[in-house]
């Protein structure tokens, strides 16, 4: 635990508290009356609600969704399932401002909807529940099918056979072995719908605002410090109790499972209902997911002589009069390879040790140290992303020339998934094997390697894809740090969309749709390498 414990303290806690300290902290004096007053405020009551009931409606509706796709992907074997798995993956790492954009074009005026049916749903709830879904389908499919495709269906096969029928055999026997992943899974959806910024900025207009929007115009429009410092805390506060709650009832769910290779799992859909199903998620995915990616793609050849790839080809020059950018906006791509890969190894580094740590089962402080793990996804970025340019700039921390201060934001949001990922796998390895190595004489590193990795090295590597997609989509934090030299993909997307005129608008288009290639590249590569590591006999 040390090492992950000074990690969040010097890169999280620290660069926290010194900017909410500067917004409560003026004149000598703690201004803590602020907290009644803001939020005796009957419009900062509204945006509680408002960020809660959403939060809860989304996660909701993403798992209702989701979880066909997921037993789909763990269960059934059928041709493209490997692209397929990354091309769900994808809407997960785009910008929160390109999504918004995505579903505007859909949803809003002269989009898809709009333009068949003349029905808008722009500036309503639903516009940014939908996108919520878009943007977390690939978190339940993933961390719950990832569970989901080791456990023996022999076990719910035995069910049958003593009589139960096909659902309740799955409700009595897998469906609690799959709570824990459950919800691990809830818990990280409903923490990125909680603190939505980008989709509910271009979606919801002037009618919904969360907290972390709300946070966002009292620093940058009304330079309000204090009442942001307050914002900050309630959501600091909200987050740490729904961490709570997820500690102590998840643990009392957990318990030992048998783990079998996913390759043994998977079997081509039988019978209609399979087929049904198959047929359904399928669905989801065209509608839900690829239509919004194919707006990005159909708008980055969209030019004004026709469709071309003029775009692109802009993105290869250096604006002369000093635009957004001090280099050519495709160099991005290649920094945001270099930041991704150092921040997933720092994420890996920091959180499978974590991992590790959280499976020993020691009282309060383990429990508590769950909780920090994950408190990053629950602070506002705009909050870490100012904490690290007034904290970070003296020795011995002074980073702000460094390269290294990028990935270290990008990993601070990668660490939670690695360990959401990789933990309900290890606290599903029998103790007893452990126990037998170290009678046998191994040493504790030599038990993890030769008991621990092997069953959990599958959820290794769906964390470090995890990890590395994160790292390619943050923008909250990383907009404050990059440098104008430096930009990664998100920031130059989203400064060419704050910039007027259709070039830029394309280029942003171009842009995203890059970094969606890349992505699908990336994720293609590790279905391919985990496909071949999972192969092997346990």
């Amino acid at each position: 635990m040390a090492g992950p414990v000074a990690f969040f303290a010097v890169f999280f806690a620290y660069p926290v508290a010194a900017i909410v300290g500067r917004g409560l902290h003026a004149d000598g004096v703690w201004q803590f009356g602020r907290f009644g007053e803001v939020l005796g405020r009957p419009d900062i009551l509204s945006v509680l609600w408002f960020t809660t009931w959403q939060a809860l409606a989304s996660t909701s509706l993403t798992l209702l969704i989701a979880l066909p796709g997921a037993y789909a992907f763990a269960r059934l074997d059928f041709p493209g399932k490997r692209l397929l798995r990354a091309v769900v993956t994808v809407p997960f790492v785009l910008p929160t401002v390109v999504v918004g954009s995505a579903f505007l074009a859909l949803l809003g005026r002269g989009g898809l909807l709009d333009e068949l049916w003349g029905i808008r749903l722009d500036t309503t709830v639903w516009a940014i529940l939908l996108a919520h879904v878009f943007f977390n389908y690939a978190v339940v499919v993933r961390t719950v099918g990832g569970l989901w495709s080791q456990l023996d269906p022999r076990q719910e096969e035995a069910a049958r056979v003593l009589g139960a029928g096909r659902f309740a055999a799955w409700r009595r026997v897998t469906l609690p072995a799959l709570v824990p992943s459950l919800a691990a899974a809830a818990l990280m959806v409903f923490l990125f719908t909680f603190t939505s910024f980008g989709v509910v900025q271009i979606l919801g207009g002037p009618s919904f605002s969360t907290l972390e929007v709300e946070i966002y115009r009292q620093t940058a429009d009304f330079l309000d410090l204090p009442t942001a410092a307050v914002l900050t805390l309630v959501q600091f506060a909200a987050v740490g109790a729904v961490l709570a709650v997820h500690a102590w009832t998840v643990r009392r769910r957990e318990s030992a499972l048998r783990l079998v290779d996913p390759a043994r799992t998977a079997r081509p859909p039988r019978g209609t209902a399979q087929w049904a199903l198959l047929g359904g998620v399928l669905a989801t995915v065209l509608v839900l997911l690829l239509a919004p990616l194919a707006v990005l793609v159909e708008r980055s050849f969209d030019t004004a002589g026709g469709y071309g790839l003029d775009h692109y080809r802009e993105l290869g020059t250096v604006d002369p009069a000093g635009g957004a950018f001090l280099v050519a906006p495709i160099e991005a791509v290649w920094n945001s390879l270099q930041y991704a890969l150092a921040a997933t190894a720092i994420a890996l580094a920091v959180g499978g040790p974590a991992a590790a740590a959280l499976t020993r089962r020691a009282g309060r402080l383990v429990r508590g140290f769950d909780a920090l793990l994950m408190l990053p996804l629950g602070v506002s970025a705009v909050t870490v992303g100012f904490g690290f340019l007034i904290t970070l700039d003296e020795p011995p921390l002074d980073l702000r020339a460094s390269w290294i201060l990028v990935p270290l934001a990008q990993a601070l949001v990668g660490v939670p998934f690695v360990v959401r990922t990789m933990l309900p796998v290890l606290r599903a390895v029998d103790e007893r094997l452990r126990e037998a190595a170290a009678v046998l004489g191994a040493s504790p590193l030599r038990a993890w390697r030769e008991v621990d990795l092997p069953l959990v090295r599958r959820a290794l590597l769906v964390a470090a894809g995890f990890a590395f997609a994160v790292s390619l989509g943050e923008f909250g934090a990383t907009v404050f740090i990059a440098r104008p030299d430096n930009p990664t993909l998100p920031v130059a997307v989203a400064r060419l969309l704050g910039r007027p005129g259709e070039l830029n608008y394309g280029q942003a288009m171009a842009l995203s749709t890059i970094l969606m290639v890349v992505c699908a590249a990336a994720l293609l590569l590790l279905e391919r390498v985990r496909t071949e590591s999972t192969s092997e006999e346990f």
